[in-house]
């Protein structure tokens, strides 16, 4: 791809961030990112599980060469703007995340989160200290490369089973907004007060909220609380990877019932 086609992705990316809610759905490779386009979406954000589980691995399992070549790949498939899920950086020391982040940048990815869970169960969550320097370290990576790519800051602090979460990813959301993170995120928030504890607490930027369930809310009812985007996760590639389990099953009993609910080989001829 010409990088030159990328300043256009990369500012439309930051314009839809300034009003409104709009939905952000998680592609795990190119044939599902260009379904997505074709069904009228405006951005996409990378999966890291539903990317792992597409390689037969687990989640976090994936090494930084693989995860940048699937970025490539994912802003190749389609014209939209891409978020890239970029996990820890997929490194600890600081220097070596800013090169981390500067590769991403180049695959031509229009934002990407850097996260603060550390893998290790023994400390789950990187101290508020490091978290905070790593955040810098990667924002500075971007304003290095001179490109206008937006820095996601994460707060881990549900999906590790912190001891107080919410009050936790307040304080660490704060302080990745005053690090740099044009955009804020706490996956794992269900309750109307948790988020809109966490839209206030970062106000005027912008907030993402992870639904990867069947919610009893709307898009409509995540934006009347400032929501500004929404992500499903590893959400859709759980949904494919739910029916071929279940067709699957029904094979291995002798049933082809399975099939029942798959969408037809013109209508994915048509979509592609």
């Amino acid at each position: 791809m010409n990088p030159a086609d990328f300043a256009p992705r990369r500012a439309a990316f930051r314009k839809l961030h300034e009003s409104g809610c709009f939905m952000l759905p998680n592609p795990w490779d190119p044939g599902s990112a260009r379904a997505l386009q074709q069904l009228g979406f405006k951005a996409l954000a990378t999966t890291s599980s539903g990317f792992a589980w597409s390689r037969a691995h687990a989640d976090n399992a994936m090494d930084v060469d693989a995860v940048l070549a699937h970025c490539r790949a994912i802003v190749a498939a389609t014209d939209l703007p891409v978020n890239a899920d970029f996990e820890d950086g997929h490194a600890r020391d600081l220097k070596e995340l800013a090169d981390n982040v500067r590769r991403c940048v180049d695959t031509g990815v229009a934002g990407l989160s850097i996260e603060d869970a550390t893998g290790d169960a023994a400390q789950p969550l990187y101290g508020l200290d490091e978290a905070v320097a790593r955040m810098r370290a990667a924002r500075a990576a971007i304003d290095a490369s001179g490109q206008d790519v937006m820095l996601v800051g994460r707060a881990e602090c549900f999906l590790v089973g912190h001891p107080d979460p919410l009050d936790e990813s307040l304080k660490r959301l704060k302080a990745y907004a005053e690090a740099g993170a044009d955009c804020l995120y706490a996956p794992g928030l269900r309750t109307r007060e948790q988020i809109e504890a966490v839209v206030r607490a970062v106000a005027p930027k912008p907030v993402n909220v992870l639904v990867g369930y069947a919610a009893p809310f709307t898009q409509a009812d995540l934006a009347q609380l400032g929501v500004r985007r929404i992500s499903v996760g590893g959400a859709l590639a759980g949904a494919a990877w739910g029916g071929f389990l279940r067709a699957a099953r029904g094979l291995a009993e002798g049933r082809f019932d399975g099939f029942a609910g798959n969408a037809t080989h013109a209508e994915l001829n048509g979509l592609f």
